[in-house]
């Protein structure tokens, strides 16, 4: 008889004990879930906070690329006009600036953005970045020239700029029309590059 009773009061406490460490898995399990739950929306809300910085920096750069590359075209357009018609228009000191600032992107990145964003989003931005680092490079190349050629000889007569009796420029010179249309072809870029991001972006923020 009190061996029934010592099995009952085991098998008591076995259910007891079993009960508690079910309690426990259950609620470890819950506040697991409920932590992963958090983590996902707080993803989600960072994500989305990365994509909608984004896509207004984008939206900005687009409209300046636009009206910048208009203003380039133009200028571009009435130098060729004047040089086509046998006339010699002046050269300019060969300075460039643009609102573009890849730091912008790679803090961006640096501050979680390549572990939230899709891999396709990321693609389109590495692209965004390697053309207008290209560009960007190129211009540089063309404003070193500029400081050493053109800015210190502003003084000069406009023959050492041209040859007059061709009123062509001097070979030395003759990449400045070059120069130009890359100002213009960089601004093409920005605004072309930067709409199919913006585009991506879009999609991604539908989709979340």
């Amino acid at each position: 008889m009190s061996g029934t009773i010592e099995n009952r009061s085991w098998i008591s406490q076995f259910g007891r004990w079993l009960a508690e460490l079910v309690l426990v898995f259950v609620g470890v399990y819950a506040a697991f879930w409920l932590n992963n739950y958090e983590q996902g929306k707080e993803q989600a809300k960072r994500r989305d906070q990365i994509l909608a910085y984004l896509e207004q920096r984008l939206e900005d750069g687009i409209s300046s690329a636009k009206i910048d590359g208009a203003k380039e075209e133009k200028l571009v357009a009435a130098f060729k006009r004047s040089l086509d018609a046998g006339e010699m228009p002046p050269l300019h000191p060969f300075a460039f600036s643009t609102d573009y600032n890849p730091a912008d992107i790679a803090t961006l990145l640096q501050s979680g953005g390549i572990e939230l964003l899709d891999v396709k989003t990321l693609t389109v931005l590495r692209q965004l970045e390697s053309t207008v680092r290209g560009d960007l490079a190129a211009m540089t190349h063309f404003e070193k020239l500029s400081d050493e050629l053109i800015a210190p000889n502003l003084d000069q007569d406009i023959s050492f700029f041209y040859d007059p009796a061709t009123k062509k420029l001097r070979k030395r010179f003759e990449k400045y029309p070059e120069a130009l249309e890359l100002v213009v072809k960089l601004f093409h870029d920005i605004e072309k590059t930067q709409t199919d991001l913006l585009q991506q972006i879009q999609a991604e923020r539908k989709r979340h």
